[in-house]
C-alpha cells in the first residue's frame, strides 16, 4: 500500500505514555464497549468488566493527549491513512452539497483511556465513539489483527481505520440513530446493518483513496485482497466458532465474515455511498 508522502493533518490525540485512565464507575458506555470487545474481537464481557470496574463510584477520566502529527512510523500511519478518508469524505459530501466535519480526533492511547463512552480498553479492540466524535486506537491492536485474526499489511490495518470513520459519517448521516430503532443483536439487526455498511464505507474509501491524494495514497489488488481478509476475519460466526465453538446468529452484531467481505466489495467495486445502503437491502 501506497502512503508515505500522503498528507498529514494532525488530526491525532496522542495518549500513549499517559498510563492507564483512571477507573471509576463503569456506566453504561463501559457495558456497550465491553460488549463490542465480545462480539467484534471475542473477547469475553466478564473479563473485559471486571477490569473496568474499579470501585469508587468515581468518573472515568478523561485524559489530554499531545494533538498533532505523531513523530513515530506507525504514528504517522494513522494521521495520513485518517486524513485521506477525510478527504475523500470530504469530497464525496461536497459533490452532494453536504458540508463534512471530520472526526474530533483519532486518539491513539496504550491499555485503557476515559471516553465519552465510558471507559475505552484495549481489549476491545478500535472503537468509534459518537458522544465525543473521536475514534479510538491502541496500536498494539496491530499485531493482534496479524498474528490472532491473520490479516497483515498496512491495507488490512488501513481498513479498519476506514471502518471506525465510516461511523463518523454514519453518525453525521443519522445512521446510527436508524440502527438503533432497529435492535441490537440478530442476522438483520440495526447494528448488523451498521456495521456491514462501515465496511461498505471502508471500501468506498479505498476505491477513492488514489484519485483524491494524487495517487500519494493508494491500493491495488492485493491491498484489496488484505483488506477482504481482514473484513472476514472479523466476521461474527469465525468469532463466535472460535470463542464458543458454535454459531449463535440471534446474538449476531456486526455480521458474517462472507457479509463483510461482499459489503466491503461492493464499496471498493462501486464507489458509491448510495450502493452502501444496507438499511435498504432486502439481502444482507
Amino acid at each position: 500500500m501506497e502512503w508515505e508522502g500522503g498528507r498529514e493533518s494532525g488530526d491525532v490525540e496522542d495518549r500513549r505514555g499517559l498510563g492507564p485512565a483512571h477507573i471509576g464507575g463503569i456506566g453504561a458506555g463501559g457495558v456497550v464497549l465491553a460488549l463490542i470487545g465480545y462480539f467484534v474481537f471475542g473477547i469475553s464481557p466478564s473479563s473485559t468488566l471486571s477490569a473496568l470496574s474499579g470501585g469508587g463510584g468515581a468518573p472515568v477520566e478523561q485524559q489530554q493527549g499531545v494533538r498533532g502529527t505523531p513523530a513515530d512510523h506507525a504514528g504517522r500511519f494513522v494521521d495520513v491513512v485518517s486524513t485521506s478518508v477525510n478527504d475523500v469524505w470530504t469530497q464525496i459530501f461536497r459533490k452532494q452539497g453536504r458540508s463534512y466535519r471530520p472526526p474530533a480526533a483519532v486518539v491513539l492511547y496504550d491499555q485503557a483511556t476515559g471516553t465519552g463512552c465510558g471507559l475505552g480498553q484495549s481489549a476491545m479492540g478500535p472503537f468509534y465513539c459518537p458522544n465525543d466524535q473521536k475514534v479510538y486506537l491502541d496500536l498494539a491492536f496491530w499485531q493482534e489483527l496479524s498474528g490472532r485474526f491473520g490479516a497483515q499489511g498496512d491495507a488490512a490495518r488501513a481498513y479498519v481505520i476506514a471502518h471506525e470513520i465510516g461511523h463518523h459519517v454514519q453518525n453525521l448521516l443519522g445512521e446510527t440513530r436508524q440502527a438503533e430503532r432497529l435492535g441490537a443483536h440478530g442476522p438483520t439487526s440495526g447494528s448488523v446493518r451498521l456495521e456491514l455498511q462501515a465496511d461498505c464505507y471502508a471500501g468506498v474509501w479505498a476505491a477513492h483513496a488514489a484519485e483524491v491524494s494524487g495517487g500519494k495514497v493508494a491500493l491495488d489488488p492485493k491491498d484489496i485482497e488484505d483488506g477482504l481478509r481482514a473484513a472476514s476475519a472479523v466476521g461474527d460466526d469465525t468469532l463466535q466458532k472460535e470463542t464458543q465453538g458454535q454459531v449463535v446468529p440471534d446474538s449476531f452484531t456486526h455480521g458474517t465474515s462472507a457479509q463483510r467481505t461482499r459489503w466491503f466489495h461492493t464499496g471498493v467495486t462501486t464507489g458509491d455511498p448510495a450502493a452502501c445502503d444496507t438499511f435498504g437491502a432486502d439481502s444482507l
